[in-house]
């Protein structure tokens, strides 16, 4: 299923949406943090990236597998599958930072959203999820550069 969007390794399609959409969740989710004044026009844009974010890391990861799959059996060897073998750790470690931002976002979301329906909540939930919103945020965004820069190199870094 994550193997191949029209003939091409899905992989080297989904990683552009990664790139893309995890910095735009970490920093917009940080401008709804520290921006109160402007939460009503970022709101929309904080939920549709913490739905899309992680789906596309989610993707990026399952046909990155496949796609080291297709290479170990065509006998790859040597430093290039250490490569791809610290790139796949980071894309993992990257999936599982970017969940809980969206979680964490989107639970921001509901808290400050002053709907009648959401409970009163205790005064300390805001802030406690605000913080986890900026630390994740941050982890996501050293995760994502890491894990770019990590197959950029095992792609690009010997022929350069």
């Amino acid at each position: 299923m994550f193997k191949e969007i029209l003939g091409l390794p899905a992989h080297v399609l989904v990683v552009h949406a990664v790139v893309v959409l995890v910095p735009l969740l970490a920093l917009l989710s940080a401008a709804y943090v520290a921006l109160p004044r402007f939460r009503p026009r970022l709101d929309w844009a904080v939920a549709i990236l913490a739905v899309a974010a992680p789906v596309a890391a989610f993707v990026a990861v399952e046909s990155g597998e496949e796609l080291n799959d297709a290479f170990l059996a065509q006998g790859m060897q040597g430093p290039i599958v250490d490569q791809i073998l610290e790139h796949s750790r980071y894309g993992d470690i990257l999936f599982w930072y970017v969940l809980p931002l969206a979680v964490a976002s989107l639970l921001l979301l509901v808290v400050t959203s002053g709907h009648p329906r959401v409970p009163r909540l205790p005064s300390w939930i805001t802030p406690v999820l605000s913080v986890a919103v900026v630390a994740l945020g941050v982890a996501s965004l050293i995760y994502a550069y890491l894990t770019g820069h990590s197959g950029a190199e095992a792609v690009w870094g010997n022929t350069l």
